[in-house]
């Protein structure tokens, strides 16, 4: 992950004493969603960052009628990792303490946010990463048979490898503490990179601590686009985009 001249924030925390907070949402053709999801992302966080991937579906359109939150746009669509790094690269530049992710879709509740960060700062943890599994939830949705098998796999082959205790690698509500993410060197673009962001956290010995949020699907027939579609293709990424950062960051 490329790391920008820093900037001056825009605006300060009202309490000094208190760590500034970057909000980031990742989106790509989102217009059904956006404007909800950010109207409840506005009632608990002042700082917004929304990072528009390419979308061609109206969501840039719908952006420009909230003139109070912040957005950056890719060109074309680049991918959810290219995405995430935009925030990352954003919150160090502008000098934010810590940052959250939460994706634009409805699967992620807004005001869990504050919880989050709570828990990063009590925990001491350098991420907080959601976990839907964590806590066993009889009134949750279920996940796609497909989605929660590779899931599982994939967060096994982390924990073995790595000596991690994760439940839930992909869930994408993550609060980071912005000093860590400077010793990361993030470059992959697509929906694998947070494999990559385990296996450097686990590496450089970071503290990572999961948070139960809630599991919810609004649609299962979701789609990540091209040949991911399909599962098999899919869990053959992840593996091969594992085995690179395992073997560009080996361990002792």
């Amino acid at each position: 992950m490329g790391i920008s001249p820093r900037v001056p924030p825009h605006r300060n925390s009202p309490n000094p004493m208190s760590p500034r907070v970057l909000t980031s949402l990742p989106v790509f053709n989102e217009a059904a969603h956006v404007d909800a999801v950010l109207e409840q992302v506005r009632n608990h966080c002042l700082d917004i960052l929304v990072v528009d991937d390419g979308s061609s579906d109206g969501t840039a359109e719908r952006l420009a009628r909230h003139p109070d939150i912040r957005v950056e746009t890719h060109g074309s669509n680049r991918g959810y990792g290219a995405a995430l790094l935009t925030a990352f690269d954003h919150a160090i530049r502008h000098e934010f303490d810590i940052l959250v992710t939460i994706d634009c879709d409805g699967q992620h509740e807004p005001k869990r946010i504050p919880p989050l960060v709570h828990a990063l700062q009590e925990s001491q943890a350098d991420i907080l990463s959601g976990s839907r599994y964590l806590e066993t939830d009889l009134s949750a949705s279920s996940p796609p048979e497909d989605r929660r098998r590779i899931n599982v796999e994939i967060t096994a082959r982390l924990n073995r490898i790595l000596g991690l205790q994760l439940t839930d690698a992909f869930c994408g509500f993550k609060a980071y503490r912005t000093s860590t993410l400077q010793e990361l060197s993030l470059t992959e673009t697509g929906y694998a990179m947070p494999l990559q962001l385990w296996v450097q956290a686990a590496r450089r010995g970071l503290k990572i601590v999961e948070f139960p949020v809630p599991l919810i699907y609004l649609d299962e027939d979701r789609s990540f686009g091209g040949a991911l579609d399909d599962s098999n293709s899919r869990m053959s990424y992840y593996l091969e985009v594992l085995d690179r950062a395992l073997a560009a960051t080996p361990g002792d």
